[in-house]
């Protein structure tokens, strides 16, 4: 049977801000989709301008320069290949819009403005767009598609005005970034959608990494018994072709491709290898340099670099001082070897005792403590920030969502960087991670096809060792209690005492939650990573550096 419609989605990864670049990337897919077909080609949500764009939407000549793309892509269609449904920012009447433009004909032949303007978490597009009316469907070569972004998926009204005003098909372009929980989410609503309209749906994600969000695309076709129709691979970009055939019930999808989903933590190691190869590589750096200490965070970050940039892209150095173990110091070589990576070596000793001797007189006839031990972390720090300047690859920092929950990282030490990819990765999850790695030859990574972190670095006792015979659990609990305390605190934002009701020893919550109110000022002034839970640090959860509030519960500890 000749199919009534061909229609692709095109999963691709855009730049924010590269308009020239984002319209390249929509010329070749669209070119991949003639090659298919399509009368129709998809697209994400704002994939000319890039997602999310902040406030660079704002400037006039961004405005400006969208539109002209937008025209040169319009006049692309005139050629008889596939129509174009992609997003833009879009002004109407002077106000700015996120919309879904269909370019077909050699013309903008239709425009659908985002009615549903997230405003929680990451998104804040209230201050950015109006709000688009309730749309109707729109008339595409004899089928009526019912157009959606994003989140007008996420509410009913949009789906229930477009059924009844006569839509025939949902098509919903978005931008949704990764969270470990997001692929469920994402399923659910469009399931709900389905069974309240009674119509087949078109989910077109992006995928790449922007800043701290990373999407990961996983596009894909419900028929209107909510079956799997069709799925595009997670974390790469894709064209696919789905066909469409009109019965006396409506469009129906034919089967296609389902690409598997992957497990949780495949999923978590790939946001973290494509969001800091896509920060590195959009950014213009060379590659990265990281200190490689032995432990287990240092190493796993080391291994997501390899296998995103490449061995030859990623620079390792081990900064020894006198209480460095010598199992440290095979293990971080170890890390190298099995990584291919190159490895320096700058002891820090000198710099130590040089800073003893110059803050001698100020600090005379007072106690070593942990002014001393921040002494270590800064110049380390320092060390690798001059290797950055000198040779141009971006610091990477390496400390993990448990310490920074609790502060346990010194300010302007091992928080000096560019970029975290262990940033939103709770300690537990770590090891979870080296364990998956080292058990893995996924497809795509640049990295060893075996173990990339040293079985040691993984199974022995973490320390920061700036102190003899130091221990993490020597100022923290166990890191399995600590996760979980700090999980019902971050993730689920539950109170002291409903937290103390999971299980957890009174006393323990309470350090753990002084701790982690009072970190604030330091997460403030981290580097930015990978968002992998739905409550990352930085936009998705803002708390107040100076807070009466908790200060007066720390200090009559009744939370």
């Amino acid at each position: 049977m000749t199919p009534d419609l061909t229609l692709a989605v095109a999963q691709i990864n855009p730049t924010v801000g590269d308009v020239a670049g984002n319209l390249d990337l929509i010329r070749d897919a669209r070119r991949r989709a003639a090659d298919l077909g399509a009368d129709l080609m998809v697209t994400g949500e704002l994939a000319l301008s890039g997602y999310p764009p902040e406030d660079l939407v704002l400037k006039k000549s961004f405005q400006d320069r969208i539109e002209q793309a937008v025209a040169a892509m319009a006049r692309d269609t005139a050629d008889g290949g596939p129509a174009v449904l992609t997003g833009a920012p879009w002004r109407v009447d002077g106000q700015l819009y996120n919309a879904a433009l269909l370019l077909d004909g050699g013309k903008v032949a239709a425009e659908r403005l985002k009615h549903e303007l997230p405003n929680y978490g990451v998104f804040d597009e209230k201050r950015l767009f109006r709000q688009g009316p309730l749309p109707g469907p729109v008339a595409f070569r004899g089928v009526r598609l019912g157009v959606m972004v994003c989140e007008d998926m996420w509410f009913e009204d949009v789906s229930e005005c477009l059924e009844e005003s006569g839509a025939e098909l949902l098509v919903v372009l978005n931008g949704s970034p990764f969270d470990v929980d997001k692929g469920d989410q994402r399923l659910a609503y469009a399931v709900a959608r389905v069974k309240e309209s009674g119509l087949p749906l078109v989910y077109a994600n992006l995928v790449g990494g922007q800043d701290e969000l990373v999407f990961d695309g996983a596009s894909f076709v419900l028929d209107r018994d909510c079956e799997l129709c069709a799925k595009l691979p997670a974390w790469a970009q894709a064209v696919a072709a789905t066909q469409w055939t009109r019965d006396a019930a409506g469009m129906r999808p034919a089967a296609g491709p389902v690409e598997p989903a992957p497990g949780d933590l495949e999923a978590i190691y790939r946001a973290m290898v494509l969001g800091l190869k896509d920060y590195v590589d959009k950014n213009g750096f060379p590659g990265v340099v990281l200190g490689l200490s032995g432990g287990v965070d240092s190493a796993l970050s080391a291994a997501v670099a390899v296998d995103a940039l490449g061995a030859e892209r990623v620079l390792t150095v081990m900064m020894p001082s006198p209480y460095t173990s010598e199992d440290s110091l095979e293990d971080a070589a170890e890390a190298a070897r099995l990584l291919g990576t190159r490895l320096e070596t700058v002891a820090i000793e000198p710099a130590m005792s040089a800073f003893d001797a110059m803050l001698a007189p100020l600090f005379d006839g007072r106690e070593q403590d942990i002014t001393e031990e921040n002494i270590q972390a800064r110049t380390r720090g320092l060390i690798l920030m001059a290797l950055s300047n000198k040779f141009g690859h971006m610091l990477l920092t390496t400390g993990n969502k448990s310490e920074m929950s609790v502060g346990y990282a010194t300010l302007y030490g091992d928080m000096c960087g560019g970029y975290s990819v262990l940033k939103d990765v709770y300690k537990t999850t770590v090891f979870e991670l080296c364990h998956w790695r080292n058990q893995t030859a996924a497809e795509g990574f640049l990295g060893p096809a075996g173990r990339a972190v040293p079985e040691r670095t993984i199974t022995k006792p973490p320390t920061a060792e700036l102190r003899p015979d130091q221990k993490d659990q020597d100022s923290l609990p166990p890191y399995d209690v600590l996760d979980g305390i700090l999980r019902c605190l971050v993730e689920r934002e539950l109170g002291f005492d409903a937290t103390v009701a999971e299980g957890y020893d009174i006393e323990t919550v309470l350090s753990v939650w002084k701790l982690l109110d009072r970190a604030e000022y330091k997460r403030r002034q981290a580097p930015p990573g990978v968002k992998i839970t739905g409550r990352a640090f930085g936009r998705d959860r803002r708390y107040p550096i100076t807070n009466g509030y908790t200060k007066q519960a720390h200090e009559g500890d009744q939370p």
